[in-house]
């Protein structure tokens, strides 16, 4: 059965395009051109672009340059996009060539196709509301590709700021619920003096609070948009009103306080903002990597670990060993954290290659950290919810472990001093009785001191004198 098809023409040539496509010529070559992930463009990207030309419609309109009834359409046909219309006709692959130049066309097309249906013309009919000519009016790859990252990438970071703070809440909350609950320390993987669990676990809620904090700032370089230099930075083919009129209106579309990069040749040179948000992406995912394999540590067992906690069972482990229960939220995390700290040393080294007036590897710098912010808003929720918030304590086990604890004896310090201290340890470690029998047996402390002294919650409670 053919596929009833308009044939559009471009600087190249005449290919022929699906009749009932929004897209047109230019995206088609794209979509031949570049058939790598068969994933497109994040939708979030997508959004950020259609508002960018509904806001540069605008703009156009109020300084004369774009007539009224194709602007209108224009604005009709960005705004659908931005509600969701049409996901299905933006088909250009995540990688590829030119800065962005396939996914800018991708939109003007699918934008001039729908507006000139919306004014009852066929698709195609470019000589009534052009690609480049109207939708792409005042306006570059160069200046419109950066802009739409940067918007898209703001966006999905402050969603992701928002979940990074219920998770560090949630490891608070089960800190302050076992906050009498003492535990051996442990460094370089060897008892130390004991702790509260709940001091250990809001311990991790503190490191996200900061790391969160320190993206938001990070966050906020990202609003400052090239958005009017066109090409290369010089604001070649806009109307000197265009530039401002043009982040107005975007602003107002995006509900963000956007503002004009001072230095469009700058911002159109340089990709660090964009670098140092998903490097705060990366310093999130080596904080999220040590906590989950921590958790993974302190749970294991049941008897072959330390089994100091249980996280919640949420599915059977093995094929072949019944009963067996693996910590597979804290996996899940570990596996989204490598992603994401792979994504940015290819986001870093795509920022390094721009030369001079452009980065040509825009592309794929946004759709790598808009995916790894997706992937961790989409599963820290979970994580918070079927893990954390349900991790339960093994009291009687720690009881055990503190009380044959060699560490035990660097509470004598101020006591005995360190080398007496020492031997109390050592022996204890040899022969596995514990500190408190040993120095009661030798003389040097009665039942009463002994008790006192060794007692961890004591020693907690006066730990910031001791």
């Amino acid at each position: 059965m053919d596929i009833p098809i308009r044939k559009e023409q471009d600087s190249l040539g005449e290919k022929d395009v699906p009749a009932d496509a929004y897209y047109g010529i230019q995206t088609l070559r794209a979509k031949e051109n570049f058939p790598v992930s068969h994933l497109t463009n994040h939708p979030y990207l997508i959004d950020a672009y259609a508002a960018i030309k509904e806001a540069a419609a605008l703009a156009n309109m109020e300084v004369g340059w774009l007539d009224p009834e194709i602007g209108a359409a224009i604005v009709r046909a960005a705004s659908e996009v931005r509600a969701g219309r049409f996901r299905d006709q933006f088909i250009v692959d995540r990688f590829q060539a030119g800065a962005g130049t396939s996914t800018n066309m991708n939109v003007n097309e699918v934008v001039a196709n729908r507006a000139l249906e919306v004014l009852g013309h066929e698709k195609g009919k470019y000589d009534i509301i052009s690609p480049n000519d109207h939708v792409n009016m005042a306006q570059s790859t160069n200046d419109t590709f950066p802009t739409a990252m940067q918007v898209s990438v703001f966006k999905m970071t402050s969603q992701l700021v928002a979940v990074v703070k219920e998770l560090a809440n949630a490891f608070e909350t089960k800190g302050e619920e076992f906050m009498e609950v003492i535990k051996p320390g442990r460094t370089h993987l060897q008892d130390a003096v004991p702790v509260p669990l709940g001091e250990e676990l809001s311990a991790y809620g503190a490191a996200l609070n900061r790391v969160a904090l320190e993206m938001e700032r990070r966050n906020q370089m990202l609003l400052d948009l090239p958005l009017g230099g066109t090409a290369t930075g010089t604001g070649i083919n806009t109307h000197p009103e265009f530039r401002d009129r043009a982040i107005r209106h975007l602003s107002n579309l995006t509900g963000l306080p956007l503002s004009s990069n001072p230095s469009p040749f700058e911002a159109m040179q340089s990709t660090t903002r964009t670098v140092a948000v998903s490097s705060a992406y990366k310093e999130l995912a080596v904080e999220l990597t040590r906590i989950a394999n921590d958790l993974r540590l302190l749970s294991s067992g049941p008897t072959g670990g330390l089994s100091e906690i249980t996280l919640p069972s949420v599915q059977p482990g093995s094929s072949i060993m019944p009963g067996k229960v693996n910590p597979v939220m804290p996996e899940c995390l570990n596996q989204i954290c490598f992603v994401v700290i792979g994504n940015d040393v290819a986001i870093s080294l795509a920022a390094g290659a721009g030369q001079l007036e452009l980065n040509v590897m825009m592309p794929i710098m946004g759709n790598l950290i808009l995916r790894s912010a997706e992937y961790l808003v989409n599963f820290l929720p979970v994580f918070s919810e079927r893990c954390v918030k349900g991790i339960e304590v093994n009291e009687e086990e720690l009881k055990r472990r503190l009380l044959y604890n060699p560490a035990l004896a660097t509470l004598l310090n101020r006591r005995l001093g360190y080398l007496k201290a020492a031997e109390v340890a050592k022996e204890s470690a040899q022969t596995g009785r514990p500190v408190r029998d040993i120095v009661v047996e030798k003389g040097i402390l009665t039942g009463d001191e002994a008790d006192s002294l060794l007692d961890p919650k004591f020693w907690v409670s006066q730990r910031k004198v001791v």
